[in-house]
């Protein structure tokens, strides 16, 4: 596979602050909490496809492109579910994302409907983001190497999932508009890491 972290998404798509090295480490110690918060995100991320879809189904694209990752996030919320059974763990109670609540925070709340549009499109393509970074790391740092392959793969879906969602704002808006919100939302996500505590049993 080609290298994720191209020039081109250092510069215009990628994240402007890496994830603590400390977080691996504790990621290592909490695989009960941190596989039981994986689960849930690929449990959210499957129900907010489609709720994109539901929202806007006069856009054919949109509609065509995530019905099939509506399926993909729900089977790797069931491979979570099955790693968890394999290594004796329970899926525990699902907690209050701080860190998707702090992104809802910097949606648009009123402007245009485009704007509001733009603002979920680049909202899950930044939550994807920053999965397939923690992904990496991951699959990079734990010293299980069966979970390392495991983890490599759940990187590899998101870099596409992440630069899809960027596709498909690109298609129903001007390039130059998209280009230069995200940028807004990247800077912003980088002050939401630089203030939430480092934990070890979270995905974000």
């Amino acid at each position: 596979m080609m290298e994720l972290v191209s020039d081109y998404q250092k510069n215009i798509l990628g994240l402007q602050l890496p994830t603590d090295p400390r977080w691996v480490d504790l990621a290592h110690i909490s695989l009960e909490e941190i596989l039981t918060d994986h689960a849930y995100c690929e449990q959210k991320a499957a129900t907010s496809c489609i709720s994109l879809i539901q929202r806007y189904p006069d856009k054919e694209k949109l509609v065509t492109e995530l019905a099939p990752i509506v399926t993909e996030e729900w089977g790797h919320f069931r491979l979570v579910l099955a790693e968890l059974k394999k290594r004796n763990l329970k899926l525990g109670k699902q907690r209050k994302d701080e860190y998707v609540n702090k992104l809802i925070n910097f949606q648009k709340k009123g402007g245009s409907d485009e704007e509001r549009f733009l603002d979920k499109l680049l909202i899950f393509a930044l939550i994807e983001a920053r999965s397939c970074e923690r992904f990496k790391r991951l699959s990079e740092g734990l010293k299980d190497n069966y979970l390392s392959n495991f983890y490599r793969r759940f990187m590899e879906s998101e870099a596409g999932h992440y630069s899809l969602f960027i596709d498909l704002a690109e298609t129903y808006i001007e390039k130059n508009i998209v280009r230069m919100r995200w940028q807004q939302w990247l800077e912003y996500e980088s002050q939401v890491m630089k203030e939430l505590e480092v934990r070890g049993d979270r995905i974000h």
